[in-house]
């Protein structure tokens, strides 16, 4: 007992001696490790939830890189002479966006919660840097995108994933005012109508609808008034047609959607050529890598139109597959939003796969012409490298929620 006790006096006397430079670096280490460490977050936890959610999204990541192969071997072989340039683009993207799903899993969602002001602040910052035309790169009469040596990324992509924290952890500090439209309606609205009018300057309707769209979902989950939101959902609605009857290239899709075949070679080309695509595939389409539509007919086959692709190589099965692995993101996202520890948990894992999935309707609405072109890639599958982090990013952000679950 003694010995013991004159041990424990040896080690205590050897501590005190450290130099106080080294325990104020220990400290400071252990500080910003911390979040990796949140009590909450069990490491070894795996439930249905997690693995069908993981599983999901690997597979619509696998999906994206077979049909970005596919769909742009040709133009790839056209513009940089050899059919695999943009599949190793996309596979690195999808290799820094599987880091950011695991980083994402590992740090708890509130501690990313508490610092989304510092991501929303660089979000607005990086829209800015895109509006500045020595900055900002413009290509096909867009300004949507930063380079950064051979690297490409859109600032609104990540805006998206900035709107939905900031927003999530606004309205969960403040449910017990959520009634108080001047407390959380407008602040939310306010914020996500700022950043879609930066994208919409770009130009980039889509994405500016996607943006207003997000703020409404988690509103609407948080709580607040169904009749507010329904007044507020008119006015952005008149102001929505608004815009694109005043612009002469948006009022031009309109008409197209209305009815392709009057335009065919003009305003309707693209519509057409989609139409004839999804058509060509039947039931279980003509091939993977046998598709015509890549072959100059459709334009942005690998980006906006890779699921008119997917339909005509893989057919009408291919594609109801596609869309099921879409529902079952959103059905076991919801069900984890359900079972969340706590309110942010709740409206993170109910907003950020639904606004995945909402995008994903909108850009195969638009392929087969339900919905007016709008120009967003279709989640995880499309070519674009910005879009695939963020999404895996979000996706971590659900599969951290749903490790905490309640039992």
């Amino acid at each position: 007992m003694t010995a013991t006790r004159s041990g424990r006096r040896a080690q205590t006397r050897a501590g005190s001696r450290l130099p106080k430079t080294a325990t104020r670096s220990a400290a400071t280490v252990d500080r910003w490790w911390q979040p990796l460490r949140h009590p909450a977050v069990v490491p070894g936890r795996r439930t249905l939830d997690f693995t069908v959610l993981m599983m999901t999204t690997m597979a619509l990541t696998f999906i994206g890189l077979m049909m970005v192969l596919s769909a742009s071997a040709v133009v790839g072989l056209e513009e940089t002479g050899t059919p695999w340039f943009y599949l190793q683009r996309q596979g690195m993207w999808a290799a820094i966006g599987f880091v950011a799903m695991l980083i994402a899993m590992r740090i708890d969602y509130r501690d990313l919660a508490r610092i989304s002001p510092v991501i929303l602040a660089v979000a607005f910052a990086l829209l800015v840097l895109v509006l500045i035309p020595s900055v900002g790169v413009r290509v096909n009469g867009a300004r949507r995108w930063l380079s950064f040596g051979p690297i490409t990324v859109q600032p609104s992509e990540f805006a998206k994933l900035a709107l939905a924290l900031f927003a999530s952890d606004l309205i969960a500090r403040r449910s017990n005012v959520v009634h108080d439209n001047r407390q959380v309606l407008l602040p939310v609205l306010g914020l996500s109508l700022g950043l879609a009018a930066m994208v919409l300057i770009q130009p980039n309707q889509g994405t500016a609808s996607i943006l207003v769209a997000i703020a409404m979902v988690l509103l609407f989950v948080g709580g607040v008034s169904v009749w507010s939101l329904g007044t507020v959902t008119i006015g952005l609605a008149a102001a929505f047609v608004g815009f694109a009857v005043l612009t002469p290239y948006r009022r031009a899709r309109l008409g197209a959607w209305g009815d392709p075949f009057l335009d065919p070679d003009g305003a309707g080309y693209q519509a057409v050529q989609s139409l004839v695509g999804v058509a060509s595939g039947g039931v279980d389409g003509v091939g993977l890598g046998a598709g015509r539509a890549k072959w100059g007919f459709l334009p942005f086959a690998h980006t906006d139109f890779i699921f008119t692709v997917v339909a005509e190589e893989l057919g009408f099965i291919g594609a109801v597959a596609l869309v099921a692995l879409f529902v079952g993101l959103l059905f076991f996202g919801l069900h984890v939003s359900m079972r969340a520890p706590d309110r942010l948990g709740m409206l993170l894992a109910a907003g950020l796969p639904t606004a995945i999935v909402m995008q994903a309707f909108i850009n195969i609405g638009a392929a087969i012409n339900v919905l007016p072109i709008s120009g967003v890639p279709l989640p995880f599958v499309s070519m674009g490298g910005s879009s695939l982090v963020v999404n895996m990013a979000a996706m971590g952000i659900v599969l951290n929620i749903a490790r905490q679950v309640r039992e």
